[in-house]
């Protein structure tokens, strides 16, 4: 109901500025032939009307914009509270169970083990935001260092086989020569395990995700992560790397998240003075993101 909404106000902006801009060319055509002899006038009303038009546009531009902001601005403050409240609720209650009955051993470290996995969920959601936040400071600077990139994804994976839990052959790296970047490592290894743990959350309930490492030319090193999941329309390919966009569909609906792991791995990247792109072949047909980064000298 609220996205009809907005979108209907969108669509009325552009009408309106259509129809005023309308009225603008109709006025001055009148105007130019009452007054097509004098030349200065022409000139001025010709200048007046560019001016109007363009002003016109401008506004419905901000004006749609300005609703896309707020729609954004709005999914993300839903996935945020969704995404601190649920983790938070759970370790209530199982805290709340452990306080007013008596548990055996057995639950007891089952309530532990699940408590730690969501005090580890809601630590993931924080430090997502907090380094959005970070990725759009202006001016802040990299601790730059050496770093192994193939070293990089095996500690990533093996970080996403841990907390997604999921067996060890849904994940394959297929490294190429060993080569090394200039990078902060922790942004490096965010980049890194947000396009790994993205694959595994949007290729269903069997999983099965290629990494490969290769060196593009002497300048670049590729990371290339391809799943065989739900698929990305071809529309979809750049706009899924904004702040809190998620792309549509049933399984994009189901996987939780905040819309920000794409749009700090191209952050990462253009930080870095590399690129990041997705390729798919559609919905159904799998993904591949690359992360492309400049080798070290």
């Amino acid at each position: 109901m609220v996205v009809a909404g907005r979108r209907k106000s969108i669509a009325f902006f552009i009408a309106l500025g259509a129809c005023l801009i309308s009225v603008v060319i109709l006025l001055y055509v009148g105007w130019v032939l009452l007054n097509w002899r004098s030349g200065i006038l022409l000139f001025l009303g010709i200048l007046l009307m560019a001016l109007i038009i363009g002003g016109v546009v401008v506004n419905t531009i901000f004006l749609v914009r300005e609703i896309r902001r707020n729609e954004q601005h709005d999914a993300f403050i839903n996935a945020v509270t969704h995404e601190l409240k649920t983790p938070v609720a759970a370790i209530r209650l199982y805290l709340e169970t452990l306080q007013t009955r008596e548990v055996d051993e057995a639950k007891r470290k089952e309530f532990y083990r699940i408590m730690l996995d969501e005090s580890g969920r809601l630590l993931a959601t924080i430090e997502q935001v907090l380094r959005t936040g970070r990725a759009g400071a202006a001016g802040r600077k990299l601790h730059v260092e050496r770093i192994n990139l193939g070293a990089v994804v095996e500690e990533c994976l093996a970080r996403a086989q841990m907390l997604l839990d999921i067996p060890a052959e849904s994940l394959e790296f297929h490294p190429g020569p060993s080569v090394a970047i200039m990078g902060d490592a922790d942004e490096v290894r965010a980049a890194v395990s947000n396009l790994i743990e993205n694959a595994v959350k949007y290729s269903g309930a069997e999983p099965k995700v290629i990494v490969e490492t290769a060196q593009v030319d002497d300048r670049y090193v590729s990371l290339r992560v391809r799943d065989q999941g739900v698929g990305i329309p071809k529309t979809e390919l750049k706009r899924i790397f904004k702040r809190f966009y998620r792309a549509p569909g049933s399984l994009a609906t189901r996987v939780k998240g905040i819309g920000l792991g794409l749009y700090i791995v191209r952050s990462v990247a253009k930080r870095h003075g590399g690129r990041a792109w997705a390729e798919s072949e559609g919905p159904g047909q799998g993904s591949t993101f690359v992360l492309q980064l400049p080798i070290a000298k």
